[in-house]
């Protein structure tokens, strides 16, 4: 059985830019706690954890013990061979997603350029 997309779950199907930020920085950092992930991140800690246990139930991830400095428990996250897949997939909606606003974005400037110099015509004619 094929897993889920973590797009799934998303009414609209967008991509979720959060969802993508956290499997990025858990690529490059593994032994991170929740609150720093958080903090890092600019999200709050409940939607962290929301989302890392999604990612965790769908084998995005993986979650092991470790002892930190501190000496409390804390996790170290991997992301699992479906996860580097996810991650790539995701990037990829996320950059065809940011292409197109850019190309809306670059119309709409355009028209708003082509009424600023109507609007100085219009207003030297006067």
């Amino acid at each position: 059985m094929m897993k889920k997309n973590i797009l799934e779950n998303n009414n609209n199907n967008k991509l979720n830019s959060d969802d993508l930020n956290v499997l990025r920085h858990l690529e490059s950092e593994q032994k991170v706690s929740q609150r720093d992930l958080s903090n890092s991140l600019g999200i709050s800690l409940g939607k962290v954890n929301f989302i890392i246990r999604a990612l965790i139930d769908k084998g995005i991830i993986k979650a092991q013990n470790f002892k930190n400095n501190k000496n409390k428990r804390a996790y170290a996250y991997y992301l699992t061979r479906e996860g580097i897949e996810e991650k790539s997939r995701l990037t990829i909606k996320f950059f065809q997603r940011k292409m197109s606003e850019y190309d809306n974005l670059k119309r709409e400037l355009k028209a708003l350029e082509a009424e600023i110099e109507k609007n100085k015509k219009d207003k030297g004619d006067s």
